[in-house]
């Protein structure tokens, strides 16, 4: 679990570097490139552990690596990237007011979600054999769980 937490925490770099290029130091439009770079990320890995012999480990990290890769070679075309390095890695005081509503709503969101889904995503963390006997929602769970960490 912790693999996937870093891996998605990397995976929104392209998306967040498709936001900046289209619509500049804009933390919405950075936050949702970023948001569906990481779902595809996730999805991708998921399904790639799913049906391949290799094990979610294993495409999670070369999926990570490869979105990493991406995100940095948008970032380096596009010719000076000191402002959008100073956005991902600055400082949490150059936030506006929008951009703190758009962070309290997306962390209201993931408290509420994780509230409702506590349960499954507990089983399919702990176990996912034992769920997916017990369950027909095994994958709906871990594919949420993937979902949910790249959002």
């Amino acid at each position: 679990m912790s693999l996937t937490g870093d891996a998605m925490s990397h995976a929104i770099l392209p998306g967040a570097a498709i936001g900046f290029l289209i619509s500049g130091i804009s933390v919405t439009a950075m936050t949702i490139g970023g948001v569906i770079a990481g779902c595809i990320v996730a999805i991708l890995a998921g399904v790639a552990a799913r049906h391949s012999k290799a094990e979610e480990d294993a495409s999670m990290a070369a999926f990570y690596l490869l979105s990493l890769a991406l995100g940095v070679l948008i970032i380096s075309s596009k010719g000076s990237n000191m402002d959008l390095l100073h956005v991902l890695f600055g400082s949490t005081l150059a936030l506006n007011n929008a951009a703190l509503i758009l962070l309290t709503l997306i962390a209201s969101i993931t408290v509420i979600t994780l509230a409702v889904l506590y349960r499954p995503l507990v089983m399919e963390c702990v176990d996912p054999a034992f769920f997916k006997t017990v369950s027909k929602l095994s994958g709906v769970a871990h594919y949420g769980f993937l979902l949910f960490t790249g959002a």
